[in-house]
């Protein structure tokens, strides 16, 4: 049993600052300070911050002036023009949050070429294409970022070492580029690089390493429905000068000497593949502790291979940054059977605990869930109970009794299943597809009938993930409600089947080799006049506040909109999937644009009211992130669409300011 560790990692300056108002608070109180006194304010990792809160204390921009934010420049990068010849339009999702150093803007495009920009003028400062061969066989095209080393004010880190900035690639490579030259720096791994295919199989990355010390962690991506022995979920760590190995992680356990074997139960059960971390990895340098979020194993919704708990899988695992050892590990799913991928970066900060500041991490899951634990620890700090869950009636299946439920924060996203149409006509089609599907509520498990799972492995949050505004202490995401409808076939009557069910044979396929069923996916929408039409009631997208010290929604409002509003002049008040995420800034502000009706918007932090919005010429399925240079702040959104969702595409980086 973990207890409580006694020390919290605060300064004496933060003791004697803390009679005020909360330690975090203040912290970020005296940023804002200095961010308002200095000409430069930088954005140097993905979320701001290696914990990815997201949150910048720049107020240049506020509540009294948002809507007379105007264009400053456009930058094009041409991307599309490398899609010749290639299908890669139907995959590729330009989802990179830039990040700003020296004045330099630095960030990646779906095909992992990383561009320098100046973050003043948006002018070019150097490319480097790493050449991925497009014709492969690759799940994703997309990558979300770069990471810079040394990472600002990490006393761990070499000194007196020119900056590098690290980009990990589709085709499973981890690179080190000159900051300011793009060049591969000679000495890193084999000229510049290091295969992170070798050994492990054929891999991607699409989120930006963490940055630790001395030490680039990486995890992988893969698509994880094809069989049942997937590629090794493994999470590495790299010496940042040289690229020598320093640990390997897998979060499946392969002897009986590790830890978690007995969770892993069958004959073939340490043979299971994924359970992988394709999503950010938070970086605490001052606990040498990294955060990784797991992801279900392979095959996503069949586990009659795999029974019992599965530990690593589906959880958020500390490890010590130096040893790569575990330190403690939560886990958000039992035997997971839904693809709930622990898909949003776990977000660190600091929680008032009974008036006492306690280093925490939250996080937010595609259930809806919010768990806040300790940092140091893995304790929750907001009470979570195992609740009763339905059983699986497929043959060779056992889904596991319980599943952890936060117990005082409300739960986000679709958690109920309606029938839902515009019309009288569009309810009774809804009505008449939902009637054949299982559904028993929360973790209703796959079904040789069908069965409706909801929120589903792209409701709740995703890989946007959250942001957490100290001033404020709210948590502000933003969240999905589209429920899934699955089915598993046995293999041997597949074909008959599908012979007899139109819906089910253009249904995804994921063929999960190894086992005894192919599984068939789709999702409760209709198209309807050239958009989306959800056929559960909306909103299906919105942006959410939780205040955590109440345990309360503090606000929701809808995001977007998925339909014609001359058709649908209600539609926006329906909300839009959305992928990417928010950011919160000491200017009272949320800024997020994510949502399929390619808009960048701001609301208030206070109570979600919309602020300002400005169209962007293609959408944007990204993190947006702000910075000051030359005593001007700056908001920029990476809009360039997503092939799979079938959004506007392009290749747009932009940036607005005051005029």
């Amino acid at each position: 049993m973990n207890v409580y560790a006694t020390r919290y990692g605060f300064t004496k300056k933060s003791v004697r600052l803390n009679f005020t108002c909360l330690l975090g608070s203040l912290l970020f109180g005296l940023s804002i300070v200095n961010a308002q006194t200095s000409s430069t304010v930088e954005w140097p990792a993905y979320g701001n911050d290696g914990g990815g809160m997201r949150y910048s204390p720049l107020k240049q921009v506020n509540t009294a002036n948002v809507k007379q934010l105007t264009l400053a420049w456009t930058f094009r990068t041409g991307e599309l023009d490398t899609y010749k010849g290639t299908n890669a339009t139907e995959k590729a999702a330009f989802e990179a949050t830039p990040i700003m150093v020296d004045g330099t803007l630095y960030f990646s495009t779906p095909t992992s070429r990383v561009f320098a920009i100046d973050a003043a003028t948006g002018q070019k400062k150097w490319v480097y294409d790493p050449e991925v061969y497009l014709r492969q066989e690759l799940s994703e095209i997309t990558s979300r970022g770069v990471s810079v080393w040394p990472a600002p004010n990490d006393k761990q880190a070499s000194a007196g070492v020119a900056k590098r900035i690290f980009v990990a690639t589709l085709d499973g490579r981890l690179m080190a580029l000159d900051a300011v030259t793009g060049k591969l720096i000679a000495s890193f791994g084999k000229s510049g690089s290091v295969d992170l295919r070798q050994g492990v199989g054929i891999i991607s990355v699409t989120s930006p390493p963490a940055v630790i010390g001395n030490t680039i962690v990486v995890g992988s991506s893969m698509g994880d429905n094809y069989r049942f022995n997937y590629e090794r979920g493994v999470v590495r760590a790299y010496d940042a000068v040289t690229g020598a190995l320093r640990w390997s992680w897998d979060p499946i356990p392969r002897t009986k000497a590790d830890a978690g074997y007995d969770t892993w139960q069958g004959p073939y059960a340490h043979q299971s593949g994924a359970a992988n971390a394709w999503s950010l990895i938070s970086a605490d340098p001052e606990r040498d502790l990294v955060f990784v979020p797991t992801t279900s194993p392979s095959p996503d919704y069949y586990g009659g291979e795999r029974l019992g708990q599965n530990l690593y899988a589906s959880s958020i695992v500390a490890i010590r940054a130096s040893t790569g050892k575990v330190v403690w590990h939560f886990q958000t799913v039992h035997h997971d059977l839904w693809d709930y991928d622990n898909a949003a970066q776990p977000l660190l900060f600091t929680f008032n605990q009974k008036g006492k500041p306690v280093p925490a991490v939250a996080v937010g899951t595609k259930m809806g869930h919010v768990f806040i634990l300790h940092r140091e620890t893995g304790v929750p700090l907001l009470p979570i109970e195992e609740r009763p869950v339905p059983k699986s009636t497929v043959p060779g299946e056992v889904t596991h009794l319980t599943q952890p439920f936060p117990k005082t924060l409300p739960l986000l996203g679709l958690q109920k299943l309606e029938a839902w149409g515009p019309t009288a006509e569009d309810k009774a089609t809804a009505q008449h597809r939902i009637e054949p599907y299982r559904y028993e509520g929360a973790f209703t498990p796959p079904s040789l009938q069908g069965s409706i799972i909801i929120p589903g492995n792209v409701g709740g949050i995703h890989w946007g993930g959250m942001s957490y505004d100290p001033s404020s202490g709210l948590l502000i995401t933003n969240v999905n409600r589209l429920a899934a409808l699955i089915r598993l076939i046995p293999r041997e009557e597949l074909s008959g089947t599908l012979r007899n069910n139109e819906e089910l044979l253009r249904a995804e396929t994921g063929m999960q080799a190894g086992t005894p069923y192919v599984m068939k996916r789709s999702y409760l929408f209709q198209p309807k006049d050239g958009g989306l039409l959800m056929q559960t009631p909306p909103p299906w997208g919105t942006l959410v506040a939780l205040n955590l010290q109440k345990g309360t929604l503090a606000w929701e409002v809808p995001l977007g909109y998925m339909l014609d509003l001359g058709k649908y002049p209600e539609a926006k008040q329906w909300g839009s999937l959305n992928f990417g995420g928010a950011i919160t800034t000491a200017g009272g502000l949320v800024f997020v644009a994510a949502s399929f009706d390619g808009h960048l918007r701001a609301f208030k932090t206070e109570d979600g009211s919309l602020q300002w919005e400005a169209p962007l010429p293609a959408s944007a399925q990204a993190t947006p992130m702000t910075y000051q240079v030359n005593g001007q702040q700056y908001i920029v959104i990476a809009a360039g669409g997503h092939g799979k969702l079938g959004t506007k595409l392009g290749d747009f980086v932009m940036a607005f300011k005051l005029p």
